[in-house]
């Protein structure tokens, strides 16, 4: 494996790095994120001969870079693909990997390795990647012999789209990349869609047939437009309550009467008390994970055996945490299609089970009160009001989250780009790759003051790549998650979480992006119209106050609670 193998290419010779690059233009990439590294430069010179057909986006922080390609890969349902260089460059890169661990997003990390007579002797910035990625990565390989190079990226983009979906981490040997490779790249990969077992969804429809409240729980990833097609046309036919898993509810447009909620740290009061109450639970995708049962609590294990029909993508996720009476596996867009052919019930059957959940839910969506003088409530009212039906909204983690899940409907697939994983710093980068894979829709990029930090060095890539994206910073001065944890455990006592920020506005005008404050609610509309027309970038900063830690809850109610 250490051999040198044949003598580096003349410049009249197609390269392994040039195979690589021309395999990826078979699979269809036209958009790439970088950091410029050493370990690579062959594949940046391959790439510069490609600038018409693959634009290659240079970030100024791995992190940043990796998760601009993970969001291509959940607005796509193809592999984001990202360089990066080894050590620092690939442990920056790792975050992204762990978010499309959780998401099952497909994505293809590219990392640079030193030469292959220096593996293994504490060379500099040497990682084994195997070990490093090896928990969380569906796949690790290290490229040895350049003759293998199309061979091995074509599995590698078969990998991240298959089954349940993910990130394959390809890692690149500097002196490999030079070295002839006359082989032509793969045929462009597919997802292979999985049927439901025969007599599967037969079943399903008996059970339904002699259910009084069933809930439709909708989730995970794989999904494409005829498979949220098939959803919607299967709840309208059978009338059903539909619940979205944490961070999916772009999966069924919002407004729709039968849409009541998602399962998160949002959940509302129609979709938990549907749950409760439903005596059959549809698991279509979701994973019925930590986050949607709220810690494991709201599925009980003696009830879920008898109730719960679990339908994952591959046979070892369904029914893997709570026993349930069916478990299957299928491709959610098989499954779907295969559920909307079903004969029909009597119509009007669940009806009345159904709009009530809705109206639960609508009743969730009106303005809480606030103590300060903007509320996030009727900012994402007028957030929705403004935005077209296509727009793509990106959010990181924090407790300003729960106010943009509660409070913005999602109207259309793929137009909500939210890490499952609860990763920091994800909104900012998500949005600019958002807004140049689709240049003539709306982007709008919402973080906490916390949040946006860790990414706010690539507000230069914005204004480098003219990204049509708007930014609102919801500045509360605080790790806002954190602290209200603090205040329910130890009230008064709060260490660590008080944050000391930067001129936002400023800061985002040096970057090149122009911005403005809003410290009352009425301020918002007009600042959102403004950015919205503007041509180019732009933030708006919001300021609330820390004392509004979550929709309806204060820091002054927490203290007092009882413990």
């Amino acid at each position: 494996m250490n051999a040198q193998g044949p003598a580096r290419a003349t410049a009249a010779t197609r390269t392994a790095a040039r195979a690589l690059v021309d395999c990826l233009l078979e699979q269809g990439v036209s958009l790439a994120f970088a950091v410029a590294g050493e370990s690579y430069l062959d594949v940046l010179d391959a790439l510069y001969d490609v600038g018409d057909r693959l634009r290659l986006v240079t970030c100024r922080h791995e992190a940043n870079a990796a998760n601009m390609a993970e969001a291509v890969g959940k607005l796509t349902g193809r592999p984001g693909v990202c360089f990066v260089t080894r050590g620092p460059g690939a442990t920056h890169a790792s975050i992204a990997v762990h978010t499309a661990q959780q998401d099952a997003t497909p994505l293809v990390l590219f990392v640079g390795q030193v030469a292959r007579q220096d593996l293994g002797r504490d060379a500099f910035q040497e990682i084994d990647f195997g070990a490093m990625f090896g928990s969380i990565a569906k796949w690790v390989v290290e490229v040895h012999d350049p003759e293998r190079m199309p061979e091995l990226i074509t599995r590698a983009f078969a990998i991240a789209i298959n089954g349940r979906p993910g990130p394959v981490v390809v890692s690149l040997p500097e002196d490999v990349l030079g070295l002839p490779c006359d082989l032509p790249p793969g045929p462009r990969v597919e997802r292979i869609a999985t049927p439901l077992e025969s007599g599967v969804a037969k079943a399903i429809g008996a059970r339904l047939a002699s259910a009084r409240r069933p809930l439709v729980w909708i989730g995970g990833s794989g999904w494409t437009p005829a498979g949220t097609d098939a959803l919607r046309r299967f709840a309208e036919r059978w009338q059903l309550p539909v619940a979205s898993g944490f961070r999916r509810k772009d999966l069924f447009r919002n407004d729709h009467p039968s849409y009541i909620g998602e399962f998160g740290f949002a959940a509302g009061s129609g979709a938990l008390a549907s749950l409760r109450d439903a005596d059959l639970v549809i698991a279509l995708g979701a994973s019925l994970c930590d986050v949607e049962t709220g810690g494991y609590t709201r599925l009980d294990p003696r009830t879920s055996v008898e109730r719960v029909i679990h339908v994952a993508m591959r046979p070892e996720d369904a029914g893997r945490v709570f026993p349930v009476s069916l478990r299957a596996s299928a491709s959610p867009d098989a499954a779907c299609a295969e559920l909307a052919a079903l004969p029909a019930p009597p119509a009007g059957r669940w009806s009345e089970w159904t709009r009530a959940a809705r109206l639960a839910y609508e009743r969730d969506l009106e303005p809480v009160g606030v103590t300060g003088r903007l509320n996030p409530s009727e900012v994402f009212r007028e957030l929705r009001r403004q935005l077209p039906d296509d727009a793509i909204v990106t959010n990181g983690a924090g407790n300003y989250a729960a106010w943009l899940h509660r409070f913005f409907e999602h109207r259309e697939f793929r137009t909500q780009l939210a890490p499952q994983s609860g990763a920091m710093g994800y909104g900012l980068p998500a949005g600019i790759a958002a807004a140049l894979l689709h240049p003539g829709r709306k982007v709008v990029a919402v973080a906490g003051d916390g949040c946006f930090m860790m990414a706010a060095n690539d507000l230069i890539t914005a204004a480098a790549t003219g990204a049509q994206v708007v930014f609102l910073v919801l500045n509360n001065g605080s790790y806002g998650t954190i602290r209200m944890h603090q205040e329910m455990r130890f009230p008064g006592r709060t260490v660590a979480t008080t944050l000391v920020n930067p001129d936002f506005v400023a800061l985002s005008a040096a970057s090149g992006v122009p911005a403005t404050r809003v410290l009352e609610t009425a301020e918002f509309g007009p600042a959102l119209a403004a950015a919205l027309a503007a041509d180019g970038p732009r933030l708006i900063e919001l300021v609330t106050s820390i004392e509004d830690i979550a929709p309806g809850r204060t820091l002054e109610a927490l203290r007092r609670a009882p413990r």
